[in-house]
C-alpha cells in the first residue's frame, strides 16, 4: 500500500502529496503526475488533475488523468483530486448519489437506478431509463414514441388511439392503424358475342357482355369494387337474317303495288272515250 509522509509546496504554491521513494517531476513521470515512482507510478498530480488508481496484472499503479475514467465520479479535495467508484448499480454517475446511467436490469430514475419504475412510467431497456410515455402506451422509447399500446387501443405513428384516424382503419390483428385500400379496376374489354338464351322464342333477342378486372381489391373499409361486367340486348345472326328477308320482302310488296297501280292507270286511261273534233 502506498503511504503518505508529508504534504508540501508545489512549484504553483499548491499542496502536493509527497510518498514514500517518490521522485519529482522530470524523472520518468507520467504526463500529469507531480511525483511518481518505477514500482507505483504516480504518487501524486498536477493541479485539476485526477488521482486514479487502475490495475496493472495484480498490482495497482497510480495515473493522473484530467477526467475520470467511467464508472467513477471525480471528488475535487485542497490536497488531492481522486476519482471514486460509483455505486454498484450505476454504470456512470456524476457523484455519489447521482447516477447517469445504470447498468442493464436497472432503470435511471431521478438520479437513481431503480430495479423497476413508478407507476405512469415505463422501464425503457434500450435507454435503461423510467421514461413517461404518451396515453394508453405501454412501451415507448420516449415521451411521443410508443411502441407498444394497451390491449383496447391501436398504434399509429408512436401513438395510441382508441379510432383510428380517417384514411386508416383497424387491424385488429397487429392491433394497428393501417392505411385503407379503395378498390381499382381496369378498363372495359370489347362486347362479346351476340348469344341468345334456350328456351326462348326464335324472335327473342340475344345479350352481349363486357367485363373489366379487378386490379387492386378493397379493404375492409376501402371503397368497394363497382360492378365489373355489363349486359345490353341485341340481335342474333338469325335475327338479322329474318329482318333482312322481311325488309327484302317489304321492298317486293311494294314494288308489285307499284306496278300494279300503274297497269290500272293505263287501263282507265285507255277506257276514256275518244271526243272527235
Amino acid at each position: 500500500m502506498l503511504q503518505l509522509i508529508n504534504v508540501s509546496k508545489g512549484q504553483d504554491s499548491t499542496s502536493v502529496l509527497r510518498f514514500k521513494g517518490s521522485d519529482p517531476v522530470g524523472n520518468s513521470c507520467q504526463a500529469g503526475c507531480a511525483t511518481c515512482s518505477a514500482l507505483n507510478g504516480c504518487l501524486s498530480c498536477k493541479p485539476r488533475f485526477f488521482f486514479y488508481l487502475e490495475l496493472d496484472g495484480i498490482k495497482q499503479r497510480g495515473t493522473c488523468m484530467s477526467s475520470c475514467p467511467r464508472g467513477h465520479y471525480g471528488m475535487r479535495s485542497p490536497h488531492i483530486s481522486t476519482c471514486i467508484k460509483c455505486k454498484a448499480d450505476c454504470a456512470s454517475c456524476f457523484s455519489e448519489n447521482f447516477c447517469t446511467r445504470c447498468h442493464p436490469g436497472h432503470f435511471l430514475f431521478r438520479g437513481k437506478c431503480e430495479s423497476s419504475c413508478p407507476n405512469g412510467l415505463t422501464a425503457n431497456t434500450a435507454l435503461r431509463e423510467c421514461t413517461e410515455c404518451p396515453a394508453g402506451c405501454e412501451l415507448c422509447v420516449g415521451r411521443n414514441n410508443c411502441t407498444r399500446c394497451r390491449t383496447d387501443m391501436y398504434h399509429l405513428h408512436g401513438q395510441c388511439n382508441h379510432t383510428c384516424p380517417p384514411g386508416f382503419e383497424p387491424d385488429v390483428q397487429l392491433m394497428q392503424c393501417v392505411p385503407q385500400i379503395h378498390c381499382e379496376v381496369g378498363e372495359w374489354t370489347s362486347w362479346g358475342p351476340c348469344v341468345r338464351k334456350q328456351n326462348t322464342t326464335v324472335h327473342r333477342r340475344g345479350e352481349e357482355t363486357r367485363t373489366r378486372h379487378i386490379l387492386r381489391p378493397p379493404s375492409a373499409s376501402g371503397d368497394p369494387c363497382p360492378h365489373v361486367a355489363e349486359i345490353r340486348k341485341c340481335a342474333t345472326k338469325k335475327m338479322q337474317k329474318i329482318r333482312e328477308r322481311r325488309r327484302t320482302g317489304h321492298r317486293g310488296i311494294r314494288h308489285k303495288l307499284q306496278q300494279q297501280e300503274t297497269s290500272a292507270k293505263r287501263r282507265r286511261i285507255a277506257a276514256w272515250p275518244v271526243v272527235e273534233k
